[in-house]
């Protein structure tokens, strides 16, 4: 069993015959978080090691945990458990490694070179690091998926109105397949020339597939991304075809897992996009899974502000592998205009999130000709992981570099679970960091600091000064792993109001399952100038509200257990990017409406590019109308505590020599156990607050209190 460690919100009762508990497990490319609660309950945290390459064991090991803090058996809770929900990395990891299934794909004779020109220069830079970009003639596009010699084109043709110009010639189908399969392919995408406005010749070519192929997996472009952008739909259908087999593997050994272990519940799946679908849907589009751990974490995120009164929050998260950040303005998150994972865009819905390869686990290292410090982007994963750990670990990481500078504790990360080898981690970083640079051990391990710091607050400045925000208006929710190391030192930067620590830090994504409705989306493209005629554009909107209706209710929703979203992605004429735009009244909907669309889209769009750049008089013009159908869930509910005073003296460990902030010299600073912190209770800095999942770190001026939910307020100085 992996190492592991669970930490109660509160004291946990022992499961009753009629208890019905919901678990929710995120998978990260460290470690593996779970969740348990009942609705309307607190909360029960586990975490274990993530077990690659099976994962589905790694889930199992974090629910193990979780159960065993609450003194209870693993069947015991799942024979006990209603609904499982889950995220996972599976489909990052599968475009990231390569090691999806052999992909063809078949498209509109003569446009065969889209996948692989991409977007023109665009996609020669797009997606790469600064160091990258800033020479230009040494970039290349992205390798494809699906190489040139499996992308055969069909004589076919369908116009913009949707309209067959040319009928399909079945016998280039027949051709096609055959050749694919002769070759070995077993995965195939479907993309042809506005298939979205008639999806009748995709939809054919799917059926003669099943009569010459059937073992050949199958994706159309029509139901995987409905939407205009040749390339980007090209893309998004093939990395839809190239890891379905992978991650129908995946979720069909998690169920089995599962049910073997006792549980007979429905598994619901999180998307980027921020909700949860039932595992078959996840299945068949898995395009919709990227980045869906980063989705969940934002959510959990807008959960929290919400009980603590607070709508605009930077959501941090920083575990082992990376550092993401997503900004909630007016208690609402943004989505990616322009998607990409590994350098290769997609159209899906997605959450905000940028990255940065900067966590825990993050490699540092020394150019030889320059002796200039590098922190990531390689990371020491899960296994080995960083040199502390003990568990194979050769290069040093910033989890190496935190215990140096006195952040860690050996006898109680992880909750005492794992002894940390402090010695093994200075060892490492001198001979391979600090010697190199001509420093000694501490002074480079806090230049080490310093340079991660900065590099996180660039990020965030990028999501908000770069956007027009001022970080000044924002709390800073720190969660991940990682993320309570750094908070204090990269939030003084930014001169953010306050940093939030949550509870759940360790385990935040997790959380965010456990905050999520159940959403189903649907879109239609369909031209149309505003303003328009209300029912005309009633009209476009009503089959697809009758049909999330209709599928929320066959999963048992019902009355106000369902919510309906309806929105457009509005532009002005001759121009490319849109903006979605929530329409803020139910059907039917009328003039003044529409024109509150319009109003509400210059409002966004002032809000993106500028004050004054909004101009209704060039005309404004919807593309896409979506609706979003929304199952409520019961969501956890986090007991509130009476604050007592601030004396925290009873929850003091010792002094330990650390990195206080600011000046690079160490100090002596106290070590608090977190589990015997209460409510109201005040550390002041230099401190270190022990937690049995994560570490935080209250720097020199600066103190953090524990609220009456027990997340950890860091106020900053003025």
């Amino acid at each position: 069993m992996a190492k592991s460690v669970a930490a109660p919100v509160s004291a946990a009762p022992a499961v009753s015959p009629e208890a019905s508990y919901v678990i929710a497990v995120d998978v990260g490319g460290t470690c593996t978080d779970c969740v348990v609660y009942r609705a309307g309950g607190s909360l029960q945290v586990g975490k274990a090691f993530s077990t690659p390459p099976d994962f589905a064991h790694g889930v199992l090991d974090s629910v193990r945990v979780a159960a065993a803090a609450m003194d209870v058996e693993l069947r015991h809770l799942l024979s006990r458990t209603s609904l499982f929900l889950h995220g996972s990395t599976v489909v990052d990891n599968t475009v990231i490694t390569r090691d999806g299934a052999r992909t063809g794909l078949i498209t509109t004779a003569g446009f065969e070179d889209t996948l692989i020109v991409t977007r023109g220069a665009y996609g020669r830079w797009s997606g790469q690091p600064e160091e990258v970009i800033k020479h230009p003639v040494t970039t290349s596009r992205p390798e494809p998926l699906v190489p040139a010699a499996r992308i055969l084109g069909v004589r076919e043709r369908i116009d913009r109105d949707g309209k067959v110009v040319r009928p399909l010639e079945e016998a280039d189908v027949a051709r096609a397949l055959r050749a694919l399969a002769a070759d070995g392919v077993e995965s195939i995408a479907v993309c042809l020339l506005w298939s979205f406005r008639n999806p009748v010749h995709e939809q054919r070519i799917r059926e003669i597939a099943r009569e010459l192929v059937p073992q050949v997996h199958v994706c159309i472009s029509s139901e995987v991304a409905p939407v205009p952008g040749e390339y980007e739909r090209t893309s998004t259908t093939v990395i839809n075809a190239y890891a379905g087999r992978v991650v129908k593997s995946y979720l069909d050994e998690l169920a089995q897992i599962l049910g073997d272990a006792g549980y007979a519940g429905p598994l619901l799946v999180m998307q980027g996009y921020g909700g949860l679908v039932p595992v078959a849907e996840a299945a068949s589009r898995p395009v919709g899974m990227i980045e869906c751990g980063p989705a969940a974490g934002v959510v959990g995120a807008r959960f929290l502000g919400k009980l603590l009164d607070e709508p605009n929050i930077i959501a941090a998260d920083m575990g082992g592998t990376t550092f993401k950040v997503g900004v909630i303005q007016d208690g609402e998150f943004g989505y990616a205009r322009e998607p990409i994972v590994d350098r290769l865009h997609y159209a899906a819905a997605k959450i905000d999130v940028a990255s940065i390869g900067a966590g825990g686990g993050s490699i540092v290292s020394v150019d030889p000709r320059t002796r200039r410090p590098m922190v990531g982007p390689r990371s020491a994963g899960a296994r080995p992981g960083p040199v502390c750990y003990g568990r194979g670990g050769t290069e040093p990481t910033l989890t190496d570099v935190a215990a140096i500078i006195g952040y860690m504790d050996p006898n109680t990360f992880l909750g005492g679970s794992v002894k940390l080898d402090l010695e093994a981690a200075r060892r490492v970083f001198r001979e391979k960091v600090a010697e190199p640079m001509g420093m000694e051990v501490e002074e480079a391990a806090v230049g080490i600091y310093k340079i991660a710091a900065a590099q996180i607050a660039d990020l965030v400045r990028e999501v908000t000064v770069e956007r027009g925000l001022d970080p000044r208006d924002f709390d800073l929710h720190a969660f991940g792993g990682s993320c309570g190391l750094f908070a204090g030192a990269f939030a003084t930067d930014l001169s953010v109001k306050r940093v939030v620590v949550p509870f759940t830090a360790s385990v935040n994504c997790a959380f965010g399952l456990a905050t999520s409705d159940v959403i189903h989306e649907y879109s239609r493209v369909e031209p149309l100038r505003l303003p328009a005629q209300a029912d005309e554009v009633n009209a476009l909107f009503r089959p697809m509200v009758e049909q999330a209706l209709a599928t929320l209710r066959q999963e048992g929703f019902a009355g106000d257990g369902i919510a309906i979203e309806l929105a457009a992605d509005l532009r002005y004429r001759r121009q490319v990017h849109q903006i979605t735009t929530p329409l803020r009244r139910p059907l039917p909907l009328d003039a003044a409406a529409l024109d509150t669309l319009a109003s509400d889209f210059e409002r966004l769009y002032e809000q993106r590019y500028g004050r004054g750049s909004a101009y209704r008089g060039a005309g404004i013009e919807a593309v896409t109308f979506r609706v979003r159908g929304r199952g409520i869930t019961a969501m956890p509910a986090p007991s509130a505590a009476r604050p007592g005073d601030a004396d925290a003296s009873h929850a003091a460990m010792g002094k330990r020599r650390m990195y206080a902030g600011g000046k690079d010299a160490m100090a002596l600073g106290t070590t608090y156990d977190f589990t015997r912190l209460l409510p109201g209770n005040t550390v002041h800095g230099p401190a270190v607050i022990h937690t049995p999942i994560t570490t935080v770190v209250i720097q020199e001026d600066q103190h953090g209190r524990m609220d009456e939910f027990r997340n950890v307020v860091i106020e900053l100085s003025a």
